[in-house]
């Protein structure tokens, strides 16, 4: 079973950050430029909330508000469920859907080491059904699977 330890070490730790006080709009573009579809949003070095894109269709255009005149923390999730990084990539994916959210921050002795997706999550659990089917073809025709 894999870990979130071993989604951080193929994807890596960089985590985007902005602040609650930031414009949407500076939001939007970090996350344009970083190809990413959430930031989470740190005050004074502490994680304050999260803003995603489906925040920004569903708070800002959905009620005519411009992106410009918009602070990140009028739009933001306040409630920031986490994961540590010994955590499975099953008990993500059940507390990801569970709680309806597609992206949480991971944490290692109350410091904040690296964020995982959805797809990240799910990439893992693909890549680990593959691999498991590949050994038991290998085991039933005593051939290895070539890719």
């Amino acid at each position: 079973m894999k870990t979130v330890s071993e989604i951080l070490k193929l994807k890596g730790s960089e985590v985007f950050t902005i602040s609650p006080d930031d414009t949407v709009f500076d939001a939007l573009k970090i996350m344009a430029d970083k190809q990413i579809g959430a930031l989470l949003a740190v005050d004074n070095g502490e994680v304050a909330g999260i803003m995603s894109e489906r925040d920004y269709a569903r708070k800002v255009i959905l009620h005519g508000k411009l992106s410009k005149d918009t602070l990140v923390r009028e739009i933001m999730s306040s409630k920031v469920l986490y994961v540590t990084k010994e955590q499975s990539t099953e008990d993500c994916m059940a507390l990801m859907i569970n709680k309806r959210i597609r992206h949480l921050p991971v944490y290692e002795n109350e410091r904040l080491i690296g964020l995982i997706s959805i797809g990240d999550v799910v990439k893992a659990v693909i890549d680990e059904k593959e691999f498991i089917i590949d050994q038991l073809v290998n085991y039933i025709t005593g051939k290895p699977t070539i890719k």
